[in-house]
């Protein structure tokens, strides 16, 4: 997957949510459940827009499966070039969460961060966790999402590259700083048997 940083600020703009351009690969489900192939064109907390082989109708509900993102839905409101676009219906923490891995896309692009990651990365289910820089320096932190061997998180502490933390219960360094955020990477992986959704650090 690519992110491409360009930021849509026309003064013309009416979208309630700024788009940011950027590719990633899934699958979307029209309402007679036929299944095909994705590509997004741009994306916000609140809609995205798509290259799709085939067109839904305007005011049709669309499920769509993104890679780094997870599931999404939402109406269909115009159509476009290559496809056509939704206006997304869900819960203001969902958006929070897509606005979260949005973030982190962006910024691994603008840091050159490798695309590859060396283990698969989960958002897990509970979200907030406690970064403990020191004895006496602790931080109410967002989940953006979890590795065998590290975590992005979003916080506004901003601890130096470097710096030995614990995150919860997981010891670890902190390896990355990006806008609103931190990249750590822990001391020893976790058990392939406990990582899933269900996962508390």
């Amino acid at each position: 997957m690519t992110a491409k940083l360009k930021t849509y600020a026309k003064a013309s703009e009416r979208r309630r949510h700024l788009r940011v351009d950027v590719t990633l690969l899934g699958r979307y489900m029209l309402q007679d459940r036929r299944e095909f192939p994705c590509q997004t064109v741009n994306m916000s907390p609140g809609g995205l827009a798509i290259n799709a082989p085939v067109r839904g109708a305007i005011g049709e509900r669309v499920v769509i499966y993104l890679d780094q993102i997870g599931r999404v839905e939402g109406q269909i409101v115009r159509h476009t070039q290559g496809g056509f676009a939704i206006q997304m219906t869900m819960p203001f923490a969902k958006r929070e969460k897509i606005a979260n891995q949005l973030t982190w896309i962006i910024n691994r692009d603008v840091l050159g961060i490798p695309e590859g990651r060396n283990h698969e990365r989960i958002t897990p289910l509970r979200r907030h966790s406690i970064l403990h820089v020191d004895s006496d320096n602790e931080h109410i932190v967002q989940l953006i999402d979890v590795s065998i061997s590290g975590a992005a998180i979003s916080t506004s502490a901003k601890p130096a590259i470097g710096t030995k933390v614990k995150l919860g219960q997981t010891n670890g360094e902190i390896v990355r700083a990006f806008e609103g955020g931190l990249a750590v990477r822990f001391d020893q992986v976790i058990p392939p048997e406990r990582f899933d959704e269900n996962i508390k650090l």
